[in-house]
């Protein structure tokens, strides 16, 4: 009588690849175009019918629409020339589209999408605007609380989608979800994974065998 056990065919089978999510270039892409227009649309109707016109008044003294050039950062920051901040919009830019391929998270695609539009949006700007190529000053017109910016610094859509874009990044980090679309352990979750590691190294588990060293011993 054959006594001897069969292997089970489930023992030799190799282990299946995880299964990623896709990657997300093309909601990156389609978050950056949609913001890109608007910003560019806007800039277009407030240089046509804003140009030397007092503040529009809007939602009871809420908003006020009205042109400003701005030679500074977004919300009127003095952080260098106009051509270092020429240099630090193409190196996000950049970044960026070199960082893209590897965005499996929607939020994420969402969030840099929207921070590669902005950085484009004010990019066109410095490019193409007067006083000079690389130095050209920014379309500004959103004043919040009041005009001329007396409570908070004038800003254009192409500043709103970089503040939104990074929150949204900073949001999901905090909330664990990566960008390659992986769940970040955080808190007991995380002690309880070191935990089973710990474990795994000491029951022998890590490529020696216990009834060997016990009988060598």
């Amino acid at each position: 009588m054959n006594t001897e056990q069969q292997p089970d065919p489930s023992d030799t089978e190799e282990p299946r690849p995880a299964v990623l999510p896709r990657r997300r270039v093309g909601l990156l892409a389609l978050a950056a175009v949609l913001a890109y227009a608007v910003d560019l649309v806007t800039k277009v109707i407030v240089t046509a019918t804003l140009e030397g016109e007092k503040p529009v008044r809007l939602l009871g003294g809420a908003v006020y629409f009205q042109l400003l050039r701005n030679p500074y950062a977004a919300f009127g920051m003095d952080i260098g020339g106009t051509w270092l901040l020429t240099a630090i919009a193409i190196a996000v830019v950049v970044g960026i589209v070199w960082f893209a391929r590897r965005i499996r998270s929607a939020g994420w695609a969402i969030g840099l999408g929207l921070v590669l539009a902005g950085a484009l949006g004010n990019l066109t700007d410095r490019i193409f605007r007067a006083p000079a190529v690389f130095q050209g000053h920014v379309v500004d017109f959103i004043s919040v609380f009041g005009p001329n910016g007396q409570y908070f610094p004038v800003f254009n859509a192409a500043d709103s989608a970089i503040t939104v874009g990074a929150g949204l990044i900073v949001l999901l980090t905090v909330l664990g979800r990566d960008y390659d679309g992986s769940v970040i352990p955080r808190g007991r979750k995380a002690a309880d994974a070191d935990g089973s590691n710990s474990a795994d190294d000491t029951d022998g588990t890590d490529g020696t065998d216990t009834d060997d060293r016990g009988a060598r011993s």
